[in-house]
């Protein structure tokens, strides 16, 4: 049974996901029939899902949401607010019960009042309709069992003399089986040691014109030899609609024999693997790509010694190269996932936020399809939650302040992710109330987060961020700040934890915006090797625009720095020592400079050499070195040496 409550653990939350944007979508449009019947085939399944195990309130509970739904789909109810928030709510009561099941294996202790308190609700909003949308039960029929061994006592015999146990079941289909997207044959087909089939009639055959092609009236009776467990997984969908048993079989009781593995066309095109697994895969192609560095040493050794060995060689390099880029960004790929597993799970959760404060807020998601390591998807889930809630608490205004300062009735929040570079881009931004630069000095200087002369100091992009400090986190907060940076240290130490940053940017009266630059993963990125005395950096030949020799003659001082003139436009100067708080080698008759940026944005970056390119396995950082400003991430060089990997804009500014 581990295996098939693993299988459910899976289908369950897609299920429960399902429901959840189809329910929110019809709140939107009530006429969206589609919808309507996408959440009630998710319900219905999960139903027959849960059904295969001991989980009476949350059976009941969903059994209550399915006959809701069927009134709705057969017009007699309309989809409101009163219809849709005890559904959500059962749908919000079942993530949670597939969560501990997932964590504990049993449901929760409270589990049977609050089932109990959700199918009252549910039933209420059914009214009067209750009685009449209780979706029948099959008819539980112990004869069934016998009838069957007789009558197919030939095949029972045959299995007996094989020594093969036999499962029998009977499988009642529900009369509107084909509208909820049941296939009763294709079910049939799917039966693992099949023997012997009967089908019968439920009812009676009416004649003429008063027969409906539409309505299932099949009884279906079948005996197999595989185990009973792996006959009910193929009818777990509906498994309120199946009974099952076990028939003794005449014959001698000899050990059955080992099975052998499946073969054959029916193989199925997918493999469920371990994440573990996966993670050692692409730890090793990532040393593969280390030890092809290594390579291009020994061809540089060769050089002055066999030119034609060293050209072969190189070329024998070249092919090596290629297929370790090729597996590892297949290896990678199995690892990548859209954004939308965390994103599908946000608008019920600012749903709820806003109908608990009394606020009307329309939540957009744009770029959801976007794909980054599952543990950056995963992880990402907590700080968006916690932005998002924030968002509805502190930043959306209630209706009369929103009137008051000309805004629509329904406060705004986007969450947007894209692409940017080798990472990705997400962001919250708001129409709120923004944040005032003034509140949030007077708060700092009260929690004694800076020197007051400091905090003086800061312009007010600056003084907005300090709400990331851990002081703006505690429940007096919310009076200085109206709430808005509380737990914001939580949110940044999230992001930093998956190798981020995170950066805010308000105005009061027009809003908020969050911004959170991730990296995609564990990545085979091209950098520019640049030394710095006996050390050396790499930076992304992305943000390279050109490397330059400058004669020092050509530098000269401007203002508290120096530049120089590049094709007739003047760039300023910057030394990377200097950014990276290193002591500066002297300048001799030339300078080496790696110019970043573009357009009015491009600089000038000085440094003590260039040792050519490399393609490194890029991972985030970690430990003591995660959310470390100014870098990208580290690699390992072919030498065995640990590169340091410069984020140029962040170094720059």
């Amino acid at each position: 049974m581990s295996e098939l409550l693993e299988q459910f653990l899976i289908e369950g939350r897609e299920l429960v996901q399902q429901a959840t944007e189809d329910l929110l979508a019809l709140e939107r449009d009530p006429a969206d029939a589609a919808r309507l019947d996408g959440a009630f085939r998710a319900v219905h399944t999960l139903k027959g899902s849960v059904a295969l195990f001991d989980l009476g309130p949350m059976e009941r509970a969903l059994h209550a949401a399915e006959d809701l739904l069927d009134a709705l789909r057969a017009g007699r109810l309309r989809a409101g607010r009163g219809v849709i928030d005890p559904l959500l709510d059962c749908i919000g009561a079942s993530e949670a019960w597939i969560e501990a099941l997932d964590a504990e294996g049993r449901l929760p202790g409270d589990a049977a009042e609050r089932g109990r308190r959700l199918e009252e609700a549910l039933r209420a909003s059914l009214g009067g309709d209750a009685a009449s949308t209780a979706a029948p039960s099959p008819a539980r029929d112990p004869e069934w069992l016998r009838g069957l061994a007789v009558a197919e006592a030939a095949a029972l015999a045959q299995a007996g003399a094989a020594g093969q146990r036999v499962t029998a079941l009977r499988y009642v289909p529900a009369p509107d089986c084909f509208f909820l997207g049941d296939d009763p044959m294709a079910l049939l087909r799917a039966v693992p040691g099949l023997i012997a089939l009967r089908l019968g009639a439920r009812e009676p055959w009416p004649g003429g014109s008063a027969l409906d092609p539409f309505a299932c009236n099949l009884v279906i009776e079948l005996l197999s030899t595989a185990a009973e467990e792996e006959v009910r997984q193929v009818f777990r969908f509906v498994a309120d609609q199946v009974e099952t048993g076990e028939v003794a079989s005449p014959g001698p009781a000899r050990p059955a024999p080992a099975e052998e593995p499946a073969t054959g066309g029916g193989a199925g095109r997918s493999l469920r693997v371990e994440a573990g697994r996966i993670d050692a895969l692409l730890g090793l192609v990532g040393e593969l790509i280390v030890a092809k560095n290594g390579l291009a040493h020994l061809v540089a050794q060769l050089e002055g010694a066999d030119p034609g060995l060293a050209r072969a060689f190189g070329e024998s390099r070249a092919g090596i190269e290629a297929l370790a880029e090729a597996m590892h960004r297949e290896v990678l790929g199995l690892r990548m996932v859209p954004l939308a597993r965390s994103f599908r799970r946000l608008p019920r959760l600012v749903r709820e936020a806003a109908a608990a404060l009394g606020r009307n807020v329309a939540l957009e998601i744009r770029g959801e399809a976007v794909e980054a390591d599952k543990a950056i998807v995963d992880g990402l889930f907590d700080p968006l939650l916690h932005l998002l809630r924030n968002a509805v608490d502190h930043g959306i205004e209630d209706p009369a302040a929103r009137a008051a300062a000309g805004k629509p009735e329904a406060g705004s929040i986007i969450l947007e992710a894209w692409q940017a570079g080798g990472g990705i881009v997400v962001e919250v931004r708001d129409d709120g109330r923004g944040i005032d630069p003034a509140r949030v000095r007077r708060a700092a200087k009260e929690r004694r987060v800076m020197p007051e002369a400091a905090i003086d100091a800061l312009d007010d992009e600056a003084a907005i961020q300090l709400v990331f400090q851990p002081g703006f986190s505690t429940a007096s907060a919310v009076t200085a700040l109206s709430g808005r940076g509380v737990g914001m240290d939580a949110v940044r130490a999230g992001v930093e934890g998956l190798g981020g940053r995170v950066s805010l940017a308000s105005r009061p009266g027009a809003g908020s915006a969050i911004r959170m630059l991730l990296p995609q993963g564990a990545t085979v990125t091209t950098v520019l090797l640049v030394r710095l005395g006996a050390e050396m950096f790499g930076v992304p030949i992305g943000a390279v625009a050109e490397t330059a020799r400058i004669p020092a003659g050509l530098i000269l001082p401007l203002r508290q720095g120096e530049a120089f003139v590049l094709r007739d436009r003047t760039l300023p100067l910057i030394r990377l020592p200097a950014l990276l708080d290193r002591p500066a080698t002297p300048r001799g008759d030339t300078a080496r400079v790696l110019v970043a940026g573009a357009g009015a944005g491009r600089v000038g970056l000085e440094v003590d050499g260039f040792a050519g390119q490399a393609d490194v396995l890029l991972r985030p950082l970690e430990g003591l070195l995660a959310g470390m400003p100014g870098l990208l991430g580290t690699a390992m060089l072919g030498d065995g040496r640990v590169l340091l990997v410069l984020d140029l804009p962040g170094l720059i500014g």
